[in-house]
C-alpha cells in the first residue's frame, strides 16, 4: 500500500507564539477574577514582558495582542445586571 503523506504544517508566526503564550498567561495568572485596576497593571506588566521577549513583534501587534486579551478577560455575561433576553421577556410580559 502507498505510504501517507504527512501534512507539513507551517511554522507559526512570532505574532501567533505571542499570542499563544498571552492566552496561557491569562488562563494561569488569575487575571480573570482580577478587578479592573489589577487588569490594567497586569496587563502594562504583560505587554512589557512580551516585547521583550518577542522582540520582533511591531507596537501595532502588541496594541492587538493588548486588546485580544483585555477582550478575553471580560465576562460574556454581565455580573449583577439582567441579561437581555430576560429584560426583554420581562419587558413583554407588562406590555400583554
Amino acid at each position: 500500500m502507498g505510504k501517507r503523506s504527512k501534512e507539513v504544517r507551517p511554522e507559526p508566526s512570532v505574532f501567533d507564539k505571542a499570542r499563544n503564550e498571552l492566552m496561557g498567561q491569562i488562563r494561569h495568572c488569575g487575571v480573570l477574577a482580577a478587578t479592573e485596576e489589577q487588569q490594567d497593571a497586569w496587563f502594562k506588566e504583560t505587554m512589557q514582558y512580551l516585547a521583550k521577549r518577542y522582540p520582533t513583534v511591531t507596537e501595532e501587534e502588541l496594541a492587538e495582542l493588548d486588546a485580544i486579551g483585555r477582550r478575553y478577560c471580560q465576562p460574556v455575561i454581565s455580573y449583577g445586571g439582567r441579561s437581555r433576553s430576560n429584560r426583554s421577556r420581562s419587558d413583554s410580559e407588562g406590555t400583554s
